[in-house]
């Protein structure tokens, strides 16, 4: 499995993770090229990268050089921009949470619904560019797991459109929660509300690295040169040596016997889409003799929060219990084969390898032919193992 860990002791931005990522070699070409499937203006901005040094250490410097009135737009206008963009549906997932991230975070901060909420700073065309160029290089690189290091609390003030706010500014603030932080860094702004939420929505572990070997290093530079330490996020690039990587999960569970299977179908698909990496039902029996179902779902520890108050948006359930697990999940990789039917991606792993299901929907779709008819050929000519 690809893997990568983020030390992030000196901070972390979208410009910096984005930096980072083009130093382990993620190609600038082929990150300009996809950030045009989102259809900005093509007059609104130009992307360039520079080698630096922060207390000379040698990193790559990413900037968004941005041209014309920026427009702030709300929450569901950026949603609509991912979702009518032609970029992969992995880089529309790692964006989507992200942005999700950030605008429950606002939020709180506000005191306004998700769906109201109106960003300023992150709406503009550099942060958007930031935060969509970080799930690009991530999908280029095929990262399977990302581990972070603690994050610094940083302390002071900075001045953004809503005035002089206290560090870190509030949105990061709520970002930061379940997050691992020390003190140990001098003021100014160390983490930004867009680092923050790229951490909070991607990170599947925290603290020291898991097992792995390291392949490449990549160094991203932030945008001031502070005096007690380089300014630089660097990233780690590998591969895990057992075939499997381990973390720690919690399932959260909920009794429910009041709600129609419509609502739970709905509250299933909403947790999915916010980051919950599985969701299931089972039948139970309640008090009173009530047919009832037994929701469960994954979440990491840092999304415990908000998978839960979906939970409790979404359905009848007025109480839940939580408890840690422990995952292994085993190193796969997706690679495309030509097949009978065209290129079908199949997903490979130690002990076998199986056609990629949306391929194979597409193909029953395409041809009349039954699914279980194009799975049967697919496997026959593609054996597992």
């Amino acid at each position: 499995m690809n893997t990568l860990y983020l030390d992030c002791q000196a901070g972390v931005s979208g410009d910096m993770t984005v930096a980072a990522l083009l130093d382990i070699g993620v190609p600038l070409e082929y990150l300009e090229s996809e950030l045009g499937k989102l259809h900005l203006p093509a007059d609104s901005y130009r992307i360039s990268v520079a080698a630096t040094k922060r207390h000379g250490i040698a990193a790559l410097k990413f900037d968004v050089a941005v041209s014309g009135q920026q427009t702030h737009r709300h929450y569901t206008d950026i949603i609509e921009l991912l979702s009518a963009s032609s970029l992969s549906e992995r880089a529309k997932e790692f964006s989507s949470r992200i942005f999700r991230r950030l605008a429950e975070a606002e939020a709180r901060v506000h005191g306004v619904p998700v769906e109201a909420v109106h960003f300023h700073e992150v709406g503009a065309v550099d942060s958007i560019v930031d935060i969509v160029g970080v799930a690009i290089c991530l999908d280029f690189l095929n990262i399977g797991h990302i581990s972070i290091s603690s994050l610094p609390l940083c302390s002071g003030f900075i001045e953004c459109e809503h005035g002089l706010l206290p560090l870190p500014a509030p949105a990061t603030a709520e970002l930061l929660k379940g997050i691992p932080v020390h003190g140990t860094v001098g003021p100014g702004e160390r983490v930004t509300p867009t680092g923050a939420a790229i951490v909070a929505a991607l990170a599947d572990s925290f603290g020291a690295p898991g097992e792995m070997t390291i392949e490449k290093v990549g160094t991203g530079a932030g945008g001031k040169d502070f005096p007690d330490r380089p300014n630089i996020l660097r990233a780690f690039f590998g591969t895990s040596k057992s075939g499997h990587e381990s973390d720690r999960m919690v399932v959260i569970e909920a009794n429910i016997d009041d709600a129609t299977p419509e609502v739970l179908g709905y509250a299933m698909e909403r947790l999915l889409a916010e980051g919950a990496p599985d969701v299931w039902f089972t039948p139970i029996q309640m008090k009173k003799c009530r047919p009832a179902v037994l929701l469960s779902l994954l979440s990491r520890p840092s999304e415990i929060e908000k998978l839960s108050r979906i939970v409790f948006q979404e359905t009848t359930a007025i109480g839940l219990r939580s408890y840690p697990v422990a995952r292994q999940i085993l190193d796969r990789r997706i690679e495309e084969r030509d097949t009978s039917f065209g290129k079908v991606r199949f997903k490979v792993s130690a002990y076998g390898e199986k056609p990629e299901f949306a391929d194979c929907r597409r193909i029953a779709r395409e041809t009349g032919l039954p699914l279980r008819e194009v799975l049967r050929t697919l496997q026959e000519e593609v054996p597992a193992g």
